[in-house]
């Protein structure tokens, strides 16, 4: 069994004295594991650094094995991305969210969005409103799509300003007064387009994090990552600088 493709390192773990076990997102064929012998030589750790782009051959004699990668580097950015906090943080809290999809199944958009988010990670302003998108991205993968597009009980398209915690849609002003209380917000950048705030970015953490732990998180009995914790702190002093961020 062989094949190849382009891949972003997500991961490593040593195995043995000189080899490693990288674990990659593939453009084709999803997160992927597989050994990488003298992966920890001086040539090769500078490669196998998450974020970093490879042009990647798996080996195996057959399919369900682990196999063995050859990489080549394509585009090496790791060393930027230990620049700012969003980075630092970022690269880790998005492989934290691709290990929760299964192995060796495909998501190429999911790729492609890794790929976009890695390169705007140094600008916190940008930062966060491209995780949220990838964090609702993943969740539509895993089944539990959210519905922002209209709301959930008169169909309009328009001043939607309330998330269903129940349905995962959003709902308009007027629908949703009566169990205002209840609502989650609906960020105003994911609805109406336009840039985030402070306010409107805090929100978005929060909706996005209810879902996750509700449908995804508690259901495995595991909680949200440390990395994602720093990640929101990070992209939310950028926006409103101050000693400390409350986590949403």
């Amino acid at each position: 069994m062989q094949w190849s493709d382009q891949a972003i390192i997500i991961g490593v773990k040593r195995h043995g004295e000189t080899s490693v076990v990288a674990e990659v997102m593939t453009r084709a064929r999803g997160r992927h594991l597989g050994l990488v012998r003298g992966g920890r030589s001086r040539t090769m750790q500078p490669v196998l650094q998450p974020g970093n782009e490879v042009e990647v051959t798996w080996r195996a004699r057959l399919d369900e094995h682990l196999g063995e990668f050859r990489m080549e580097p394509v585009r090496l950015r790791a060393a930027r991305l230990m620049e700012a906090a969003t980075s630092v943080y970022g690269v880790q809290a998005m492989g934290a969210l691709l290990r929760l999809l299964p192995e060796r199944d495909p998501h190429p958009h999911l790729y492609e969005a890794l790929d976009v988010i890695l390169e705007n990670l140094h600008d916190p302003r940008d930062a966060g409103e491209l995780f949220v998108r990838f964090e609702i991205a993943v969740l539509n993968d895993l089944g539990f799509g959210l519905d922002l597009a209209e709301c959930a009980a008169t169909g309009r398209r328009d001043d939607l300003v309330y998330v269903s915690p129940k349905s995962g849609r959003a709902v308009s002003r007027e629908a949703g007064a009566p169990y205002a209380d209840k609502m989650l917000a609906l960020p105003g950048f994911l609805a109406e387009g336009g840039a985030a705030d402070y306010d409107s970015l805090a929100a978005a953490f929060r909706m996005t994090a209810f879902f996750l732990h509700r449908h995804v998180y508690e259901p495995r009995g595991i909680g949200l990552s440390t990395a994602r914790e720093g990640f929101v702190q990070a992209a939310l002093k950028a926006l409103k600088p101050q000693d400390t961020v409350a986590h949403p």
